[in-house]
């Protein structure tokens, strides 16, 4: 994902704020141990997290409280027509448990 330029306190300050019922949706979808970076020089953002079913992350997309929250997002960041984050995986080179 990829934040504008000059948006990344604001970016922090709302998910410092997360909507509660956003949180509990992320926790009951199996979702832990959820992390988002930041690259200060180009913007870009990684998330990184646990998933305990991958199917539960599917249904994601299709929630009316996901896609307010990325069109409460939408000013800040790179997204899609859609308002979801414009995203790209990453190809793993190393990992180690």
């Amino acid at each position: 994902m990829q934040l504008y330029n000059g948006c990344s306190e604001e970016y922090k300050r709302r998910h410092s704020e997360i909507w509660t019922e956003l949180s509990r949706l992320l926790k009951r979808c199996g979702i832990r141990d959820y992390a988002i970076y930041l690259d200060e020089d180009s913007h870009v953002l990684f998330a990184s997290f646990k998933i305990l079913n991958e199917k539960e992350l599917e249904i994601l997309p299709s929630l009316d409280i996901m896609k307010k929250w990325w069109e409460h997002m939408a000013d800040i960041m790179v997204t899609n027509e859609d308002n979801s984050p414009v995203i790209k995986p990453l190809t793993e080179m190393f990992f180690q448990p």
